[in-house]
């Protein structure tokens, strides 16, 4: 794999003619005066760099410690910058006998507006929408492909081939989502990921989605680069909206240019022979596990082709701290999505979301956590559970709700079956510490479409979407589920990442627009629309109270409240209508004498009353 040189539109750290010729890296490639992380370890990376003398001058800017590791083409530098150093230009000076020179590394001013225009973070009271910006919207074709990266292919034809979809598309689209009542959009990673093409069971694969990283300071060029995903969130938070970022920490794409020349040994996990993960997050919980199932769970890797990051490492993890912390910065997004956080160097974790939150005390983030019980997803938490190590992140994926939804739109009413499942799914929130924090979805990029899960039957999504939006947690969309998109992962994921129509010019159908959807995917277009725009004025569905009532005959009632207001969600799963006697729900709807359908605006009094099979209903409850 040929070097490259690393040059973003803000501000490059390497004298750009020496790095032409030399191609020596610095990482980070810049820093900022008033961190609370102000002892920055700076990674060089150059033939033979760690032959040479360093030296720095700079007010305000201190070399405490040069490092030299085991290959000699790297040096990482301990800086300590003081709170009185101001933005410029530090000169990294390389003392080399033959050919002195120096390397540029900027010290740049803070953004305004923490915790307000960025860095805001992501709570119960937003509504976030998943899209792969590969598979969502071409805003530019000329960045569709380049000659000089080593997967160069495009065809929107194959479900595994790059399509070019960018981060232009989606900033075209910003008041699509708005108009769905969507505050936050979540993207799959965008960094770059120059690895060719893999092979797959199912066929060649590209990396369009991101997660095959090789360079974690380039934002890949084929989504519009540095300055696209700039002009992206900027335009976004103008917008009053948010991104979520994807971030990757247990591991990098193959290609990815330290590991083919790694610092030191023991910079990725190694094995005598390959070894792979057993994905059992059991053995965190597990009083009686053994001490090389935790090993193999955190060390071993998730795929081949997937290098295992050290994270034990103290010089790998400051590098994956300070560059979630820079990018955090750099491109002011609001919050983090973690891939694969059960994977993970526990203590890492601590370290990291510690150093995200002194840093940024507004700033959110959640961990895909793929659990099989209530008690694993809560362990990598905050939460209510006696163990050694204490999760500190504030929530994650919550895949025990996910898939209790999915059984109760499913699966016929028993005891723990269908709705009785998500009931005692719920009951069991007593293990977190917040659960509100967690992230809920009824499927995602790496699940089966929700919509061919229950059918395509449109009575059980709607079920869903209540569910979804009305529950407690943060509620999680993924693309194109408000169209209707449908599709199992056969033969591969691809299949359930397929393009939004209208994304790209020449497309057949628009779905951007009513006037290019069909009259059944407006009508779930608008649910979802007038219930995200409800649930955003609702304080008792974002912020209150649950109170839920264990289900009878296929009925489920629960209650979302607080001092202002006092919701009631209704369910029926049975294949015919079922009246609900108003007597049993006392506790919540006493001092009450009406109620309001959200949706109809209906109003009738609060006395028995009959719902519709197969339906959900919801009430807010009047003097």
């Amino acid at each position: 794999m040929k070097s490259v040189c690393i040059f973003f539109i803000l501000g490059c750290c390497i004298n750009t003619s020496f790095a032409q010729q030399n191609n020596y890296h610095c990482y980070p490639t810049n820093w900022w005066t008033g961190m609370k992380w102000n002892k920055v370890q700076v990674m060089i990376h150059g033939d033979g760099i760690a032959g040479n003398g360093i030296s720095i001058a700079y007010p305000g800017v201190k070399l405490d410690k040069i490092n030299k590791v085991e290959n000699a083409n790297y040096v990482f530098l301990d800086l300590v910058i003081a709170a009185t150093a101001k933005p410029g230009i530090v000169k990294i000076k390389i003392n080399k006998k033959s050919n002195p020179f120096s390397i540029d590394f900027e010290i740049k001013a803070k953004r305004k507006g923490q915790g307000k225009y960025f860095a805001q973070g992501v709570n119960s009271k937003d509504f976030i929408y998943l899209l792969m910006p590969d598979r969502f919207s071409n805003g530019d074709t000329s960045n569709d492909r380049f000659t000089d990266m080593q997967d160069t292919a495009l065809d929107r034809s194959s479900s595994l081939i790059r399509h070019g979809g960018d981060l232009k598309g989606i900033t075209n689209h910003l008041d699509y989502f708005k108009e769905l009542g969507v505050t936050t959009l979540w993207l799959t990673p965008v960094v770059q990921n120059d690895m060719p093409q893999e092979k797959e069971p199912s066929g060649l694969l590209s990396g369009y989605h991101g997660y095959w990283i090789t360079d974690h300071y380039e934002v890949d060029k084929r989504l519009g680069g540095s300055e696209a995903y700039i002009n992206l969130v900027e335009a976004a938070h103008k917008k009053g909206m948010k991104i979520i970022q994807d971030a990757v920490y247990n591991h990098v794409g193959e290609y990815h240019w330290f590991v083919l020349d790694p610092p030191m040994k023991d910079w990725l996990n190694n094995w005598p022979a390959y070894q792979g993960t057993h994905h059992r997050e059991e053995v965190f919980i597990d009083p009686y596990a053994a001490a090389i199932d935790k090993k193999i769970m955190t060390d071993g890797w998730f795929v081949p082709h997937l290098p295992d990051l050290n994270l034990a490492n103290p010089y790998m993890a400051n590098y994956i701290i300070q560059n979630t912390i820079w990018a955090t910065e750099e491109f002011g997004i609001d919050g983090w999505r973690v891939d694969t956080y059960k994977y993970n160097d526990e203590k890492f974790l601590i370290k990291i979301n510690n150093a995200l939150a002194a840093e940024f005390p507004a700033l959110t983030g959640f961990g895909e956590v793929t659990s099989n019980s209530v008690a694993a997803s809560a362990y990598f938490t905050r939460n209510n559970i006696i163990t050694p190590i204490k999760q500190n992140i504030l929530g994650v994926t919550d895949f025990p709700v996910s898939n209790a939804m999915l059984a109760a739109m499913n699966e016929p009413f028993g005891w723990t079956t269908g709705l009785n499942k998500l009931y005692s799914t719920l009951a069991q929130d007593v293990l977190y510490k917040d659960p509100k924090n967690n992230c809920i979805f009824l499927d995602n990029h790496d699940m089966d479409r929700v919509f061919s899960v229950i059918g395509e039957d449109y009575n059980k999504l709607k079920m869903g979407i209540t569910w979804l939006l009305t529950l407690r947690g943060i509620p999680q969309l993924y693309y194109g589920t408000e169209i209707l998109m449908k599709n199992f992962k056969n033969p591969s994921d691809g299949m359930v990442r397929l393009d939004f129509p209208g994304g790209w010019e020449g497309d057949k159908e628009n779905k951007f627009i009513s006037s290019g959807r069909s009259s059944k995917e407006n009508e779930a277009f608008n649910y979802i629309k007038t219930l995200a725009d409800y649930r955003k004025k609702t304080s008792a569905l974002t912020t209150g109270k649950t109170m839920q009532y264990i289900p009878s005959d296929g009925l489920y009632v629960y209650f979302r409240y607080d001092k202002e207001q006092t919701i009631m969600v209704v369910s029926n799963t049975n294949d015919k209508s079922v009246d609900v006697k108003t007597l049993r729900y006392t506790e919540r709807i006493n001092g009450f004498s009406k109620m309001r359908n959200i949706i109809t605006a209906e109003v009738h009094y609060c006395k028995n009353f009959s719902i519709e099979a197969k339906s959900c209903s919801i009430y807010e409850l009047m003097k």
